[in-house]
């Protein structure tokens, strides 16, 4: 779901710690500039007790049911306990210690690893988070020493060290002699290389006024650095070659980047502060330093595959070949793939897990360039990134994170649907989510399409749907739609073309335009749908031999039996009919399956039931039922053809679309769903 921006708790007394702590969750959570994916961790100790932030739960978004309770002299027990030398016996132990420690393990929420250091760090309240400001000058060569010059003991500098119980070990030892040096309880903000930000304080207010002192002492410092290039000269490549990469790398990396059945999605960020380092001529070396952050090595993996196009060589070859490599390399597959001068592509299970890798590393990358004008870019070392890769830890905060993905019949599918901001075209799309789709909502009414996205994500999650323009009947403008749908999701699996118009008239009155303009949709329309969207849809078949996409035409009764007064409708989804044959004949070498559903009357919809412009009227109007009087005897008329005595439904189509999308051994077929109107022979 899209997060609101919550305003800043306030410190009412009448307010419980529990509810202050959730407010400076929200608070701090919901902005990028401090949290991204989710991440970071918040507390409050009340007595003997401390709650905190479960893990996998998202700051932004967390409510009671994400809040752990712990006993802190269980905690205290374990930061004076001697654990085993052998890192990973020493977390499997830390960790049994920490589960120990809940008042309440039945309910089976984990605490955050950063339990420990919440229960040691002075204050009531405290606040973890992973600020781009903060991580520049903790991703920083110099960083230790700026700050130690710049700010002295208003800060606690900690240099890199294994999260966990080392890291809490070291910051109680750091503390300890703070007190000693200073006679102060503790600074205003604790600021850990290459891991984030810790302030505390007894009160929100107070942690605000700490947090905000900090940003803007190291914005002072950081001013001086901002006019330098970080990354070398930026190059980009045309405008015309960009589009045709990104229309043919991100659909081969959907494949490439999958190890299940479904294709991922992938998402490209060609934003200008990413081109800088894509375009840079020092962009190469610097990814190849390593991540700075445990955060960059759980959502983006240690490492991303860098990609030059060679214009006198295939991309997709030379892209098989590199994920190749990468692979036998990492023994894994890259999660971030940055090509030269096009930008950075992200991958995930779905549209919200890539976008928090796009995030996340794109975070990096202005991380590495205020870094750069500091002294230049300190990343992980060998012995930490490898800890933290394999920290079982960081495996669960990313699994419990991911949960909840959406099962059904075309679950990890990308689907695009024409004419979907209304009536049956957006039911198509509600259920194809419903189902574990992620869909693009293309419709001539661009902001309806928008609207009803916007809708159907904030109800199934952020991403899941996306509203685009399109006049199906123009070229350009299907072509755009395409590389809109490549740019966000990185390819499609399923196109259904539903996008009609209804013009019904006799021949011998119909205006020429009407006629024009049913061919144009429904039958021209159907054509450049397909004509644009092939040369995406066949990509993944070259990479993933045996991978099948689908093209459904949403298709008529009309267009297998002849429709009186109707027949601008029927001769167009007759010719579509012959589209589809013809296209299935051509495209099973590209591995796409092309079919049409021909449903019966949608008799309940809006195209036959509108008061105003429906068939029903429409129909009465033009005398095409002999004998009405009124709508009721229109409708009595199409129900008593059917065998069935009812109207098609939303759901009887898409059992048809389903069962084409499933089966492996069908394609040209025009299936009828007419409640028997209509039989095939």
């Amino acid at each position: 779901m899209t997060i609101s921006k919550p305003p800043w708790p306030s410190s009412d007394a009448t307010a419980s710690p529990l509810e202050h702590l959730l407010g400076l969750s929200h608070y701090y959570g919901s902005k990028p500039e401090y949290v991204l994916a989710g991440g970071g961790n918040t507390s409050v100790k009340m007595g003997d007790r401390l709650l905190v932030k479960a893990s996998g739960y998202s700051l932004a978004t967390i409510g009671p049911e994400g809040i752990v309770e712990l006993d802190r002299p269980a905690l205290q027990a374990l930061l004076e306990s001697t654990l085993s030398t052998d890192p990973m016996q020493r977390e499997e132990e830390f960790k049994a210690a920490v589960l120990g420690a809940r008042v309440e393990p039945e309910k089976g929420r984990r605490p955050s690893v950063e339990a420990v250091l919440h229960h040691l760090i002075p204050g009531r309240y405290v606040v973890h988070t992973h600020p781009t400001l903060v991580n520049i000058f903790g991703c920083s060569r110099d960083g230790g020493a700026i700050i130690g010059r710049e700010v002295g003991d208003e800060v606690l500098w900690v240099d890199p060290v294994d999260p966990g119980f080392l890291l809490a070990k070291t910051l109680e030892q750091a503390l300890g002699a703070y007190r000693s040096r200073t006679g102060r309880e503790g600074p205003r903000a604790i600021m850990m290389a290459n891991h984030g930000l810790v302030v505390s304080g007894e009160t929100p207010d107070e942690i605000r006024a700490h947090t905000d002192w900090l940003f803007q002492e190291l914005e002072r410092m950081l001013e001086p650095t901002r006019s330098m290039e970080p990354f070398g000269v930026v190059l980009t490549l045309d405008a015309v070659r960009a589009r045709e990469l990104v229309n043919t790398i991100a659909p081969a990396l959907r494949a490439l980047l999958s190890s299940g059945e479904a294709l991922k999605v992938v998402t490209l960020d060609d934003s200008p502060s990413t081109m800088r380092l894509a375009g840079g001529s020092d962009g190469e070396a610097l990814t190849a330093l390593g991540p700075l952050c445990p955060d960059q090595i759980v959502y983006c993996k240690s490492f991303p595959l860098w990609f030059e196009d060679t214009a006198s060589a295939d991309p997709v070859e030379r892209l098989t070949h590199a994920v190749g490599e990468y692979r036998r390399q990492y023994q894994t597959l890259p999660n971030v793939v940055l090509v030269k001068g096009l930008g950075l592509f992200a991958a995930g299970d779905t549209w919200a897990a890539a976008d928090a890798v796009r995030q996340v590393y794109k975070d990096a990358i202005d991380v590495m360039a205020g870094a750069t004008g500091l002294g230049g870019v300190q990343c992980l070392d060998d012995r930490l990134r490898r800890f933290i890769e394999d920290w079982e830890v960081e495996s669960y905060r990313r699994e419990v994170a991911s949960s909840g993905h959406r099962a059904g019949r075309v679950a990890g599918k990308v689907a695009l649907v024409t004419g979907a901001a209304q009536g049956f075209g957006l039911q198509i799309a509600q259920d194809l989510v419903a189902q574990g789709a992620h869909v693009a909502m293309a419709d001539v009414n661009d902001a309806g399409a928008r609207a009803a996205a916007g809708a159907l994500s904030q109800e199934s999650g952020e991403g899941r749907a996306i509203g685009l323009q399109v006049d199906v009947a123009d070229a350009a403008s299907v072509d755009e739609l395409i590389h809109q749908v490549v740019r966000a999701y990185g390819g499609l699996d399923l196109l259904v073309s539903n996008a009609g118009v209804l013009r019904a008239a006799s021949v011998k009155t119909q205006a020429e335009r009407d006629f024009d303009l049913s061919t144009a949709v429904n039958y021209k329309g159907y054509f450049l749908c397909v004509q644009k969207a092939v040369p995406v849809m066949a990509i993944p078949r070259r990479v993933r031999p045996g991978y099948w996409s689908d093209i459904v035409q949403i298709n008529s009764k009309s267009g297998l039996a002849g429709s009186e007064k109707n027949f601008a409708y029927a001769g167009s989804k007759f010719g579509g009919v012959g589209l589809t044959q013809s296209f299935a004949l051509e495209l099973v070498a590209d591995g796409i399956k092309v079919n049409s559903v021909c449903p019966g009357n949608l008799l309940d919809g809006p195209l036959w039931s509108d008061p105003q412009t429906g068939l029903f009227v429409q129909y009465l109007n033009a005398g095409k039922v002999p004998g009405a009087q009124t709508l009721d005897d229109v409708k009595k008329y199409y129900t008593d053809k059917v065998p069935m005595r009812r109207g098609c439904t939303t759901a009887d189509v898409m059992k048809a679309v389903y069962y084409l999308v499933e089966q492996d051994y069908e394609t040209g077929q025009a299936l009828p769903v007419t409640g028997g109107q209509v039989m095939l022979h």
